[in-house]
Order: C-alpha cells, then structure tokens, then sequence
C-alpha cells in the first residue's frame, strides 16, 4: 500500500512545470484582466462613489448620502428621471414585440435559403453598418415638414391632414424615435437568429416534414425551440440597448419637445455637461448599470422557467 501512494504521488519536477504552468497562464491573462478592471470595473466603482456626493467636477466633492438618488425620483421639472426611464421601456416594448418577430420572421424565411437569400441578408444587414448619426440625418429629412418624403408621400395618396411637424409634436415625438430604431437593429437580431436558423440540422426538418408537418409547424416546433438561447440574447440585447439609447434621440429631438423624450442618457449628458452635476450624472449612470444588470438576470430566469 505504501509502495501505491508513492506510485500515485506527483513527483517533484511536475509540480515544478505545472507551478510554471499556472504562472504562464497568469501572466498571459493578466493584461486581459489589467484592461478589464480599468476600462470596465474602476469607472464603476468611480461612479458608485461620486453617485453619493455633490460634486462639480473640480472642486472637492460633498458627501450628500442618498440625495441624488432621492432626487431622481422627485418629479422635478429639470430633471425626471421618471418620464426618461418610461420612454426607454417604451422603447424596450416595441423592441422586443414588434422588432424582434420581424427579425425572427426574416430569419425564418432566410432559412428555407429563398432565391436570392445573400442578396436580402445584406439588403436587411446595411442599416447596421450605417452610422447612427447618417441615420439620424436621413430620418431627419425624411420627417421634414416642408420637403419630407412623409409628408409627401401623405399629400401623394390624398391625405394631408395626416401631415405633422413629426419630431416636434409631443403626440408624435416618441413614435419618430422608435420607428427609426427598429428599422436600423432589425437586420443585426435577423442576422443572429439566421446564424441559429442555418444551424439547424436538416435531419430535424426533414423528419418533421416526413410526418406531415408544414414549414410554418416545422418552424414553430422545431426550430424556434431550439434557437431559443439566441432569442434569448437578442432579448437581453433589445432591452438593454432601449434602456442606454441615446445618439438616435439626442439626433432627432435632443430630448424635446418639452423634455417629452428625454431617456436616461440624454438626462445624463445633460447633468454632467450642461449642469455640471457630476454628482448627479453619476448616480443615473449607477440606475443605468443596475437597470441593465437587472433585466438580463429577469429574462434570463424568465426564458429557465419556459424551458422548464
């Protein structure tokens, strides 16, 4: 037996190399870690930090507790937090409902490989590349009173009643910014749940399609089941990224009419380089982190239990 554990025991020199190794891997890790920790971990906890003063960005900070957060909350006429947050979950809302079945439904017709399927993938893909700010201004001209394509095209079919001042009524501000959104992020969650369409084996289909399934059964059964974790990212995706929009509307309406479509980060710029409340700016940046880091844990547990 004793003669065993000797047998079994690791010998000195491999203990050496696998030491060497442990530190080799250290070492390659560590400026992923040193770019992770500065880039990502210390402006947060710089923020949580700053969220609890008064602070103007040069003079010696105030500690003031829990008095910005109180103070977003407080309806004010310069700074509701409240209306900003609701305008980014309407946001997230149609992201989710009517952006995201678009998306499924062009990857599920990509999938059955239609003729001319490149040509529509980087047809429905383009607005993605295209800079938000090009995106901003194309809407911008599209939503012109006096020249826009809207407007126009409404005159056109005998319905000029319909004509707005789109981005600057208050009735119609928040749809300008939704409709743009969806229109520019629908080819990027089409082009993930195409990767996960094309990755489902045709063995599957084919056996559903033997036992007298139709293409829209095959697909409902099927394959939506099984791209479900991609349905899921994109979800996580819709959301947070409705909850951090900011270039599209800061393009479109700055926040206006009358602070209408204020969102949280327009709120933020606003308090951190107008205002000069870095304080202030902080602790919405800390709301923003937790909002985010909330919603992706709530539909991740929310897509465990349907699977469940």
């Amino acid at each position: 037996m004793a003669e065993q554990v000797k047998v079994n025991k690791p010998s000195k020199q491999r203990r050496k190399r696998d030491l060497i190794l442990g530190i080799n891997i250290f070492l390659f890790l560590l400026p992923a870690l040193f770019l992770f920790v500065s880039i990502l971990i210390a402006p947060i906890v710089v923020s949580v930090y700053r969220s609890f003063q008064d602070w103007n960005g040069m003079s010696e900070g105030v500690f003031i507790g829990l008095k910005n957060y109180r103070k977003l909350f407080s309806n004010s006429v310069t700074l509701n937090f409240v209306v900003a947050l609701k305008n980014s979950l309407m946001l997230a809302f149609f992201s989710v409902f009517v952006q995201l079945p678009m998306a499924l439904g062009l990857a599920l017709v990509l999938g059955r490989k239609p003729k001319g399927e490149r040509f529509y993938l980087t047809v429905f893909f383009m607005p993605v590349l295209i800079s938000t700010v090009v995106i901003g201004q194309l809407w911008l001209k599209i939503y012109n009173p006096d020249y826009g394509l809207l407007n126009s095209f409404l005159k056109l079919i005998n319905l000029e009643t319909w004509t707005h001042i789109w981005v600057s009524d208050p009735k119609t501000a928040l749809g300008s910014i939704i409709v743009p959104t969806i229109w520019q992020y629908v080819g990027y969650h089409m082009l993930l749940m195409y990767a996960g369409v094309k990755g489902v084996s045709p063995d599957l289909r084919e056996a559903a399609m033997l036992d007298g399934a139709t293409a829209g059964q095959v697909d409902r059964y099927v394959v939506i089941p099984i791209i479900k974790p991609i349905i899921r990212v994109s979800v996580i995706f819709a959301v947070t990224g409705s909850l951090k929009a900011y270039d599209l509307v800061y393009i479109l309406t700055g926040g206006g009419p009358q602070k209408l479509t204020e969102v949280p980060s327009t709120l933020l710029q606003e308090q951190l380089f107008l205002a000069n409340k870095y304080g202030m700016g902080s602790a919405i940046s800390v709301m923003l982190i937790i909002l985010c880091f909330a919603c992706s844990l709530l539909i991740t547990a929310a897509f465990r239990e349907k699977d469940k």
